[in-house]
């Protein structure tokens, strides 16, 4: 075998490494292709619930309906959405007179802005799930917010269903949420934890 001149090793290696490189980009791209499932809420086992402090003591309540759809793969983020309404006047606090109040044009102002919606733009990958980054808007005010979720399927009936949990921390003045005497956070307090515990079915063919 002719012994490789000394000259042409750097230029060897280059080529090595470029292989390497491609081959790596060809895989990445095998990846970024893989099919993306549809999934719908069903909204019988969906839940979104909410706490938040008020005059020193916790509350907690829900929102009933959430239309929501996923599409998602583990091996094809980039092309993975989470799209998420919330019909606000569905909300339910256990006590009619709160609700009444929640529903108030000094707070959620259901009347003028009847549903909150969340849509990504991106989902990411981390260490303990996923991260959708996207718009949530409230009383129609717009921020950029994370929502960590966990994602896990299993087969039921011969059909893989998909269950999505997770919880983060919204302030309740970045949208508006409290106007007037609201505004304040000696009674009410800015932070809001929301959860979320949906399970997702396959959408109907050609969904949107």
């Amino acid at each position: 075998m002719m012994a490789v001149p000394a000259s042409n090793a750097p230029r060897i290696a280059l080529i090595a490494t470029l292989m390497t490189l491609t081959a790596i980009a060809t895989d990445a791209v095998a990846a970024d292709a893989a099919p993306v499932a549809r999934y719908a809420s069903d909204p019988a086992k969906s839940t979104l619930e909410f706490q938040f402090m008020q005059a020193g003591a916790q509350n907690k309540g829900k929102f009933t309906k959430l239309p929501t759809t996923l599409d998602f793969s583990p091996d094809n983020l980039a092309a993975g959405k989470l799209d998420v309404t919330v019909e606000v006047g569905s909300l339910d606090t256990g006590d009619k007179e709160r609700d009444d109040t929640l529903r108030g044009t000094d707070l959620f102002a259901v009347t003028k802005f009847p549903q909150a919606r969340f849509t990504s733009t991106q989902i990411t990958r981390t260490a303990t799930g996923y991260d959708a980054v996207g718009k949530l808007t409230i009383r129609g005010v717009a921020r950029d917010t994370h929502v960590p979720f966990s994602f896990r399927t299993v087969d039921e009936q011969g059909k893989p269903v998909g269950y999505l949990t997770g919880k983060t921390t919204i302030k309740r003045l970045d949208f508006g949420v409290g106007q007037g005497d609201w505004k304040s956070t000696e009674w009410v307090g800015a932070d809001v934890t929301v959860s979320y515990s949906l399970r997702l079915v396959p959408a109907p063919s050609g969904s949107h």
